[in-house]
């Protein structure tokens, strides 16, 4: 500017904490924030429980997707019976042997997930087959083995009820939350006119589990030390793999002559060729989709138990189950849970080998107790889920047990 001095000219020099000012509502903010009294631990709980359970239908989208077609052809099919047999056995073939799984391939499915899941298919879908056409031809038509011939079983249901039909649903999400469950409580159970057969069932599936825990302690407290010296020392030779092929084909078939009543309740006594045809194959492409999910997430149940994803582990506990299964099936043909027969054999024999420390875990008897007490906790709601849901279905059965 003409004429204009230097001090005229220069900007004006900043006061003391002038540059600071700009802050002055910052910090007051933070002191705000501060001195605010934290929000009420319920609203933070609130909080964290919705996130999880949004996070949960995100990761289960599809599972539920599934389920609500599930539960929607179950409402539009249960008034007409023809149908509704159908669905309702679709539902059970796969519910039935997700669930129940873990218990006869589920230490085939842990020792072998370094092969094809189409190979484990094809040998589990082909004793399937062989194992129900046996017992087609045998039985007059009768897949179950003659087990569906029995007092309250004999006759086919002529008409459904809308919880018969969406029973093995509910068995499908129990499942989905690793609750082993007894699908002969939760399937026969809601076809049972009388309690007193649901009681033998019971009394005989907990005699299964005592036995079971007293069998594995016995077995694996003696060979658990030498066992896991071989697990520890050399790989497992091909013999050993043919072992646990045959033992576990074995019990596969044992187990599926005793349980396939649990699916074949929906359908007619004694299936015509075509009906058959629809039986084995639905099941067996059921298997297919088991398989290629790696027995899904109840296998987990199976998968952190020690030392089984050994060949010579998985064989020992397949043999010692199928003979406890034989002695069960010759010494009375009550009906029983094999889901607590295997509970207990797992119990039995995680416990010896913390006893023993003969795990490659370091897992402590204390830690293997709890392990144990969460299966059984985990048995228990099941079970409880299962009497309710049959005892919600059938009016005869809530009746006679005073409900």
């Amino acid at each position: 500017m003409p004429g204009a001095t230097l001090e005229e000219t220069a900007e004006p020099t900043p006061t003391r904490g002038a540059g600071r000012a700009p802050d002055r509502p910052r910090r007051a903010a933070l002191r705000s924030q501060a001195s605010a009294p934290p929000p009420p631990p319920d609203a933070a709980a609130d909080v964290d429980l919705r996130q999880a359970f949004v996070q949960l239908a995100v990761r289960e989208r599809w599972f539920l997707v599934l389920l609500g077609l599930g539960f929607f052809a179950a409402g539009a099919t249960y008034q007409a019976p023809a149908i509704a047999m159908w669905i309702g056995f679709a539902f059970a073939g796969y519910s039935a042997v997700a669930n129940d799984s873990i218990q006869t391939i589920g230490t085939f499915i842990a020792s072998n997930r370094h092969r094809p899941w189409w190979a484990l298919w094809l040998f589990v879908g082909g004793l399937f087959l062989v194992t129900a056409t046996v017992g087609w031809l045998l039985h007059g038509g009768d897949v179950s083995f003659g087990r569906l011939q029995s007092k309250g079983f004999a006759e086919a249901p002529g008409s459904f009820a809308f919880l018969q039909v969406a029973a093995p649903l509910f068995l499908m999400i129990l499942t989905r939350l690793r609750m082993p469950v007894s699908t002969t409580f939760l399937l026969l159970s809601s076809f049972s006119t009388t309690s007193d057969g649901v009681r033998s069932v019971l009394l005989k599936s907990l005699s299964g589990y005592v036995l079971a825990i007293a069998t594995a302690a016995l077995v694996w407290g003696a060979l658990g030390p030498w066992l896991h010296r071989r697990l520890s020392g050399s790989a497992a030779g091909r013999g050993w793999v043919v072992a646990q092929w045959t033992t576990s084909g074995a019990l596969w078939s044992i187990w599926l002559v005793q349980d396939l009543a649990n699916i074949a309740v929906f359908l007619p006594r004694a299936l015509s060729g075509w009906q058959f045809l629809a039986f084995a194959g639905t099941i067996f492409l059921g298997l297919g989709v088991l398989l290629r999910l790696g027995g899904d997430k109840i296998q987990r149940i199976v998968d952190e138990k020690s030392d089984v994803v050994d060949v010579r582990a998985a064989t020992l506990i397949d043999a010692v189950y199928a003979a406890v299964l034989l002695v069960f099936s010759v010494v009375s043909k009550v009906p029983m849970s094999t889901t607590w027969v295997f509970l207990g054999l797992l119990a039995g024999r995680e416990l010896a080998m913390a006893l023993r420390r003969a795990n490659s875990t370091g897992r402590t008897p204390g830690l293997a107790l709890r392990l144990v007490a969460r299966d059984v906790g985990y048995a228990v709601v099941g079970l409880l889920v299962s009497l309710a849901l049959a005892a919600a279905v059938n009016p005869a059965l809530a009746a006679s047990l005073g409900l």
